[in-house]
């Protein structure tokens, strides 16, 4: 069976969840270029942006993903394992960049600091989660995963929340916090309702 590609050749993000997620991570690398290219209110709007994508994407995969990887990778209980306790750290990270202003001096070494470990993280999800995913999934299975990322991510809260990095704690606290997010996003007329699909 075909799969459905990109004009590179790779498999299309809405019919291949590592194809997603690979494509969600490139994103967040533009927006933490984004936001260290700019300052003011440019830097707002766009550190909004990029706490509502690491938010909905970490959930998405903490809900869809990593369940996924544990159950069928090799090692992957100790591989999830591993990036929970990353995703724990950059939450963390990132509600207290949160609470600075962005043009304080503090927020771009901060900044830099998570940037380091969210690409750290990433290349290890691609390494070792992603890479197993791709060769022990066909392709009605990438495809069923991304469309089940797509829908965890439209009702992802969309601020960080540490301490909720497994599919339970997601679905217990998720609606909730989300609905919580989404209506202060909207009072602050943020921008930080960008698109989560990069």
């Amino acid at each position: 069976m075909n799969q459905p590609t990109t004009e590179h050749g790779g498999p299309a993000p809405d019919k291949d969840v590592v194809a997603l997620l690979m494509a969600q991570h490139g994103r967040i690398r533009d927006l933490f270029d984004e936001v260290e290219a700019t300052s003011g209110d440019a830097r707002r709007d766009a550190f909004g942006r990029l706490v509502h994508m690491l938010a909905v994407h970490e959930t998405a995969e903490e809900e869809v993903v990593h369940p996924f990887a544990k159950r069928t990778a090799e090692g992957g209980e100790s591989i999830v394992a591993e990036r929970l306790e990353e995703e724990r750290k950059a939450k963390e990270a990132l509600a207290s960049l949160e609470e600075m202003d962005p043009d304080d001096e503090k927020f771009q070494p901060a900044l830099l600091e998570l940037r380091m470990d969210v690409e750290q993280h990433a290349r290890a999800e691609e390494r070792y989660e992603f890479a197993q995913l791709r060769r022990l999934s066909d392709p009605s299975t990438l495809a069923t995963l991304a469309k089940s990322v797509k829908a965890a991510e439209a009702t992802a809260p969309t601020h960080p929340r540490p301490g909720v990095e497994t599919g339970a704690k997601n679905a217990a606290l998720g609606p909730f916090a989300a609905i919580k997010d989404r209506v202060k996003d909207a009072m602050r007329g943020s921008g930080s309702q960008g698109s989560s699909s990069g």
